[in-house]
């Protein structure tokens, strides 16, 4: 392990150090190590670099305009391999929230959330991509892992 040190403005300092208490960190080195992972990890996704990931596709569409829903219906069963759940949402007699849950590769994911945003008549659209990757455990007990399974036995 490497030893760094950095300088830092006392507003940020008092900013990381409320992080660190609500998120349960044990010290200042594991924190600032997990934001370093997530900004790595952040900067990967925005490269392009393919990975593994979920993604949460949000996206507003008139439900009444031509062939939409149906279009849409469509894309979502020729991706059936990367998208998991969908939460649809009446907003008004005219527009549908959709909420759909995606995972695979990041490539794969954004290409997908590129063909819902880009239909006409899909007046908002927006993708927050999550990299999966190595989790770092922060120590803490689970009883449950992240697979679906029960906890140790």
């Amino acid at each position: 392990m490497q030893r760094i040190t950095i300088t830092v403005d006392d507003d940020l300092m008092a900013d990381l150090d409320r992080m660190i208490e609500t998120g349960g960190y044990p010290n200042r080195s594991e924190a600032i190590r997990d934001l370093a992972r997530l900004g790595l990890r952040e900067a990967a996704a925005r490269t392009g670099e393919v990975r593994d990931c979920v993604g949460v596709l949000s996206y507003v569409y008139d439900h009444e305009a031509r062939n939409l829903s149906s279009r849409l219906t469509t894309t979502h069963h020729h991706h059936r391999d990367i998208s998991v759940a969908a939460l649809h949402i009446h907003l008004d007699a005219d527009q549908c929230l959709e909420i759909s849950v995606l995972k695979g590769r990041s490539d794969e994911v954004q290409d997908f959330a590129d063909t819902i945003i880009s239909q006409r008549a899909v007046s908002y659209g927006e993708l927050k991509i999550v990299p999966q990757g190595p989790r770092h455990d922060r120590g803490h007990d689970h009883d449950h892992d992240h697979d679906g399974e029960s906890g140790p036995a």
